[in-house]
């Protein structure tokens, strides 16, 4: 261990990234918890129309943030590329200029996620009957914007230091005051919606300050406080490095937003039963992301330390973790789909289709698994475009297409959407997975990025930092 932080260019690669990755997997198990819980406490006690309301809001607010996790993956990358190669200082730098960016940031994306909430959701097709209680619950989330981004920035801070665990610990109890205030809002002063909205927010900004106060307390390199200095040229190579990934969010948050507004062709029992589902694959799909971000710092530092050979290790060994995590997944999945459903509704209409949902989807829990493992190593080595591109195929020109084109009846009129048959539409998922897996497979085989990384490696080494150019 060097300057507070951890070295995970020393050690067997798969104890290191299973150690690295556990906590933000505990983390995650809470959070997933939270939001099942959340989900089965608002359908069960508040009804099916609930339900649809609340599920919207997500991939939206995904939509309205997709920038600021890009740069929250940019600066992880480019503090453990620093802290790789020794640069304590630069580091400190990165983790101030950061903080602000995601700050600032998430202040403009509150005021017009706001500002223009109900359009939004009139452009969604969502059913106008539902329209006020969706609105309310987005815009109180909204509101929280500057605990939930900052909260994110300290915690890619942190990873790209190697330390996974100290956010977690904020997270964990986060989501514990999430559930109870969920039950306290909702169930015992009938709050709806608003209350299930408010007992995220007040969580999150709970989980921020503590984790200010525990950084400043603890932390050698960091402090969160009026000394942190904005640097426009660690700005710049944050952008060069988030720009892409940030492109990439983009891609996907638009491409679900997409989706949904499909799914909400279908009214509200389709669009309960898609809410309820998309849960329970949170549930399964996080865990891969999460190790993803444990790859991307464990490749971000051996990049900067020039151990190549010691990557590829550690891509294997991710690989197979998740691989094992997913099938575990996909056998909970298709073993007991009515118990899961019933969690969330007592609607035997919404209960079938989401039935029907996890027995389409479910089996390719492994496809996306692997497919952010390949491109969890393209981020860590600086080269974010890539995945980028993967995901531009994936969902625009395979995903949503393939979800037209099973679902819907365009008739003679391409922008006329007739909806057909909901329980084709689920294909449409696994169609753009695999699609991904293929594309970032190929070109791992081709090597570029391994020339690449070489490159910046050897630039970096001589005191240039890696950027996000190919």
């Amino acid at each position: 261990m060097k300057q507070g932080g951890k070295d995970l260019t020393k050690g067997n690669e798969a104890k290191v990234i299973l150690k690295f990755a556990l906590p933000m997997m505990v983390g995650n198990i809470f959070q997933q918890l939270y939001n099942v819980t959340d989900a089965a406490i608002v359908g069960k006690f508040v009804g099916t129309r609930a339900l649809s309301a609340t599920g919207i809001s997500f991939p939206i607010l995904f939509m309205l943030s997709s920038m600021i996790i890009g740069f929250a993956i940019g600066g992880t990358i480019l503090i453990s590329q620093y802290y790789g190669a020794g640069k304590y200082k630069d580091v400190k730098k990165t983790a101030d200029t950061l903080q602000i960016i995601m700050v600032g940031l998430a202040l403009i994306i509150s005021i017009v996620g706001i500002a223009f909430s109900k359009e939004i959701f009139v452009l969604l097709n969502f059913p106008p009957d539902n329209m006020d209680m969706a609105v309310s619950y987005f815009e109180i989330l909204m509101s929280g914007n500057i605990a939930i981004f900052g909260y994110n920035s300290l915690a890619a801070t942190l990873r790209g230091l190697g330390d996974s665990q100290t956010p977690v610990k904020f997270l964990i109890l986060s989501s514990i005051v999430n559930i109870i205030l969920d039950i306290v809002l909702v169930v015992f002063f009938n709050y709806g919606v608003n209350g299930a909205a408010w007992a995220t927010v007040i969580s999150y900004f709970m989980a921020y300050i503590s984790d200010i106060l525990y950084l400043n307390a603890r932390h050698k390199m960091i402090r969160i406080d009026f000394s942190m200095r904005f640097d426009k040229n660690i700005f710049k190579k944050i952008i060069q490095l988030g720009l892409p990934s940030s492109a990439q969010m983009v891609l996907v948050s638009s491409g679900n937003l997409l989706f949904f507004s499909i799914v909400n062709l279908f009214g509200t029992g389709v669009i309960a039963a898609y809410t309820a589902v998309s849960r329970i694959n949170s549930f399964a799909t996080m865990p891969s992301m999460f190790f993803s971000s444990a790859l991307t710092a464990f490749v971000g530092q051996n990049t900067g330390a020039g151990k190549f050979k010691r990557i590829r290790r550690g891509l294997y060994a991710t690989m197979m973790i998740v691989g094992i995590i997913s099938l575990f997944f996909t056998a909970i999945a298709l073993l007991m789909p009515n118990f899961l459903m019933k969690l969330f509704t007592n609607d035997y209409q919404v209960i079938a289709t989401g039935v029907d949902y996890f027995r389409k989807v479910s089996p390719f829990y492994i496809v996306f698994a692997m497919m952010f493992s390949y491109n969890a190593l393209y981020r860590g080595t600086g080269n974010t475009l890539v995945p980028m591109y993967i995901a531009f195929v994936a969902l625009w020109l395979v995903r949503f297409p393939a979800a037209i084109l099973l679902a819907l009846n365009l008739s003679f009129n391409p922008f006329q959407l007739i909806p057909v048959d909901f329980s084709r539409l689920w294909w449409s998922e696994p169609i753009g997975w695999s699609t991904g897996l293929i594309l970032a497979t190929s070109y791992y085989l081709s090597n570029k990025w391994l020339i690449q990384a070489r490159k910046k490696a050897t630039k970096m080494q001589a005191g240039h930092i890696i950027s996000g150019k190919n």
